[in-house]
């Protein structure tokens, strides 16, 4: 318990400096694959630590040890990087200057709460029984995903087995809390985009065109048959479609239809054989029309699966360092993480930090322009993922 003050007194000790920090990487967010200058900020403030072992992955990653008394074991805490494609709404003394780009995922927060974490690591690394890899990865929001890459560079690969363990702010949970949960988490995510082709002409003759705005009204509700009626209800699955383009006009029956979704799920094998059969389904209806349809899936990530036993531990661990009051379970997440690729291949958790605080009016969802954070939240997780850390090296 001593060991777990400390490390509590020096989360509350350079929590305002990390506050600092992630209002910086606020104020300049960048985008996937884009993070040059987030990396070398980064790069710096691990130097100004003390850590010197750093290197680069997947282009604009980072990969840093800290070395306690043990090489035997080792643990690996995980911070994304990317920004997004969003106007940020806020006004803040830190609100994004950069047009168009902004951190309303938390990742800002993800890599202040990783950078609080290593300075405390750092300081008491003499009572760390192993090696702590930092991972700043890049890219989690845009496929392929940067944790695809990082899994192929040969600084990862040579690690080994270890530990893996990933932390993201949610704004649903009140600041204070944590939350977790075993097994299946998060759902997979695979991108759909279908180009539903006929024979465009005159509104008011239809029996002279191929309709494809008919074609891809039967196949948007069709396709719902996939999670209604084929799809087992015991597995969640989700199917939507998000963009259609009908370019047509009041009197214009167009040549053609675009449509664009997304299909989510939280099993494998599932997946596969739903979209093998979503394709058959979508070329059949068109043809039974008379025109076709030509669909292109782009594969994303995988489902997130926690280690089961991982994840109690690491429950456990927060309990005793929070309180059971301030540890909820989880229910399962239809959103996609790239953090996935790693729980695919190691024994993984993935756990969310609570920011929401309705008195502050701090409570827009992830991905919104007003999306913001009770930054006393940094405090807590990079203090508990310090605590995390030199738990599981020790189990």
């Amino acid at each position: 318990m001593e060991l777990q003050k400390r490390i509590k007194n020096l989360a509350q000790e350079y929590a305002p400096y990390f506050i600092a920090v992630r209002r910086h990487l606020h104020k300049n967010p960048e985008l996937s694959f884009q993070e040059h200058k987030t990396s070398s900020y980064i790069r710096g403030q691990l130097e100004d630590i003390g850590i010197t072992d750093i290197v680069s992955v997947a282009k604009t990653g980072l990969l840093a040890t800290i070395k306690g008394t043990s090489v035997e074991r080792a643990v690996l805490l995980r911070a994304d990087m990317d920004a997004l494609p969003i106007s940020e709404k806020n006004v803040l003394d830190y609100t994004s200057k950069i047009p168009k780009v902004m951190h309303a995922c938390g990742h800002d927060a993800h890599m202040a709460s990783l950078l609080l974490c290593a300075k405390i690591l750092f300081g008491i690394k003499e009572e760390i029984c192993g090696t702590v890899k930092l991972l700043f990865q890049p890219a989690e929001e845009v496929m392929p995903g940067g944790a695809s890459l990082v899994i192929k560079e040969n600084a990862y690969r040579s690690l080994g087995e270890l530990t893996h363990i990933g932390q993201h702010v949610q704004p649903d949970l009140p600041v204070g809390k944590v939350g977790f949960r075993s097994g299946k988490f998060m759902a997979s995510m695979d991108e759909l985009f279908l180009k539903v082709i006929g024979k465009g002409g005159h509104a008011a003759m239809p029996e002279n065109t191929i309709d494809p705005v008919l074609m891809a009204a039967h196949i948007i509700v069709a396709a719902q048959q996939l999670v209604s009626r084929v799809s087992s209800p015991k597995t969640p699955s989700v199917l939507s479609f998000g963009k259609v383009i009908a370019n047509g006009a009041i009197n214009i029956i167009p040549d053609e239809v675009l449509i664009e979704g997304t299909f989510r799920t939280l099993d494998e094998e599932w997946r596969k054989t739903a979209l093998e059969k979503l394709e058959k389904m979508v070329t059949a209806i068109a043809e039974g029309m008379g025109g076709k349809c030509e669909v292109k899936i782009n594969h994303g990530y995988p489902s997130l699966i926690n280690d089961r036993k991982l994840t109690e531990e690491l429950r456990q661990n927060a309990v005793g360092y929070l309180g059971a009051e301030n540890v909820v379970d989880l229910d399962v997440w239809m959103a996609a993480e790239d953090f996935a690729y790693y729980t695919q291949r190691q024994p993984a958790c993935f756990y969310l930090l609570g920011v929401g605080n309705r008195e502050k009016g701090i409570h827009s969802g992830l991905h919104t322009p007003t999306f913001n954070i009770d930054e006393s939240a940094l405090e807590i997780g990079g203090g508990l993922m310090a605590w995390l850390a030199v738990k599981a090296l020790k189990s």
